[in-house]
């Protein structure tokens, strides 16, 4: 026995190094706080965009120690330094996520704490701040109380759920699978497509509809096509909305398209991971209305919200076929198999293991009040109108009229092919990199994109955006 112990004894002196004493906290703190601090600080000058490969050694474990301030030396110039510059207000490419600091505050306490927010048992409060917050989006989109949801990592995972109940709700297995059909429109995220590949319904039949000219779903097409298939013998069984497209930044006509959906027995899924949360602001809110018809509603708090990277939600009215879907039970977990007054997590989810991201959300909003983020939002609007304007300035043919912050834009070139000279010209904007704009294609049309939705652009990042594509307009110019 005196052998065993001596060799317990023994580990604890090495392990204990997993502990740092109060000073040395104190002093990796102060690392952190200082290095973060001048990150803040200087990132408006850091380019949104910078095109090279990561260094593998600096980044490689090999058992070793390395002092902290090594490593952040190594993170600074590897992975802050390079590529893009989500945190940045410069990123006007992808939809951006936001990066608030308070946000950032709450993921670190949800660290130290390391409440587990999968099952009530465990930590009562974790999960009823979560279902908290999720109340307070039903409200939001006039869901009723007694729909579940789950803060999902974000719209993917979100979709998934949604979709998965839509699958349990109507029983498409075995044969029925070929049978039945989805429809929605060629805009729709690529994370739905490839949901209903995980789900088991690759093999389902999807319509991707026509869109009118403000890329919206024709309404009196859908309609057609569904009664089309009836006459085959078909199983429609879900129609797909969004509220604010990736490629164009459309909101697809909600109320027609739910009352259809009611009219067919259709399940209606609504994807608003990008625009949901505009439906706060005053002159977006008629846009929205019908949303409200939807059996399941995907929003995203890490892009309207602003909240840094890995929060989605998902809100769901039937909460039977939710539960079929995630809902199991374990020996080992009976103690925890009580009568709970809050709904499990890990019930409407796929994680049992549940990071606690309510808090990153809870404690931005509790601190700053919902005003400052429906402010930004407005900004957000009005910058994108600034933004058209002084594109077409300087000669640009936009897009239709945005319903939200993304659109796009191209230069009508006479002397060459507009889509090689416009995917010169993204070129030069990357290789120049101040500021992040991705591409698209609209109709076989390369065209160029402006998402704009980081909590830190302003106007003087749109005047920096000018500039940068005036003088790369200038090079591809004299490129051709």
């Amino acid at each position: 026995m005196d052998s065993l112990v001596d060799k317990i004894e023994a580990l604890q002196k090495i392990s204990k190094e997993l502990e740092p004493s109060f000073k040395e906290r104190e002093n990796l703190n102060e690392q952190i706080r200082a290095f973060a601090n001048h990150f803040l600080e200087n990132l408006e000058a850091y380019p949104a965009y910078v095109e090279e490969d990561a260094v593998i050694e600096k980044l490689t474990f090999n058992s070793g120690k390395k002092t902290l301030k090594e490593l952040l030396a190594n993170f600074n110039s590897e992975v802050v330094l390079k590529g893009i510059k989500p945190a940045s207000g410069k990123h006007l490419g992808y939809v951006p996520g936001g990066g608030i600091y308070t946000a950032a505050l709450g993921d670190f306490l949800a660290s130290v704490t390391n409440e587990y927010a999968g099952m009530y048992y465990a930590s009562p409060g974790a999960v009823t701040m979560e279902n908290e917050l999720l109340n307070w989006m039903k409200k939001i989109f006039n869901f009723p109380k007694e729909a579940v949801g789950n803060l999902t990592s974000g719209g993917s995972i979100a979709n998934l759920i949604a979709l998965t109940a839509a699958r349990d709700k109507y029983q498409i297995k075995n044969e029925k699978i070929q049978k039945s059909v989805i429809y929605l429109s060629p805009q729709a995220h690529h994370c739905i497509h490839k949901a209903l590949r995980i789900i088991g319904l690759e093999d389902i039949k999807v319509r991707l509809l026509e869109l009118d000219e403000f890329s919206k779903i024709n309404t009196a097409k859908l309609t057609n096509i569904i009664q089309e298939d009836l006459k085959k013998r078909l199983n429609p069984f879900m129609v797909i909305a969004s509220a604010g497209t990736t490629d164009t930044g459309a909101i697809d006509p909600l109320s027609a398209i739910g009352e259809i959906a009611k009219d067919y027995n259709l399940w209606y899924h609504i994807d608003a991971a990008y625009g949901g949360f505009f439906i706060l602001t005053e002159s977006k809110k008629k846009f929205f209305k019908g949303i409200e018809l939807a059996d399941s509603l995907v929003i995203d708090p890490h892009k309207g919200l602003f909240l840094p990277y890995g929060i989605g939600a998902v809100l769901i009215k039937d909460k039977k076929a939710v539960f079929h879907s995630h809902h199991y039970t374990a020996d080992y977990m009976q103690d925890a198999n009580t009568v709970a007054t809050q709904i499990n997590p890990s019930d409407v989810s796929p994680e049992l293991t549940k990071h606690y991201r309510g808090l990153r959300m809870w404690l931005p909003l509790q601190i700053h009040g919902i005003d400052p983020f429906i402010a930004s939002l407005n900004e957000k609007l009005l910058l994108t109108i600034y933004f058209r304007n002084k594109l077409k300035t300087l000669g640009f043919e936009l897009g239709p009229k945005p319903d939200l912050t993304v659109s796009y834009f191209w230069y009508p070139s006479k002397k060459i092919d507009e889509n090689i000279f416009n995917e010169k010209l993204v070129a030069f904007i990357h290789e120049n990199g101040n500021v992040f704009l991705s591409s698209t294609k609209i109709d076989g049309k390369f065209v160029i994109r402006m998402a704009i939705l980081s909590v830190r652009t302003k106007k003087a990042t749109i005047d920096t955006a000018i500039e940068m594509i005036q003088n790369c307009l200038k090079q591809t110019k004299e490129y051709f």
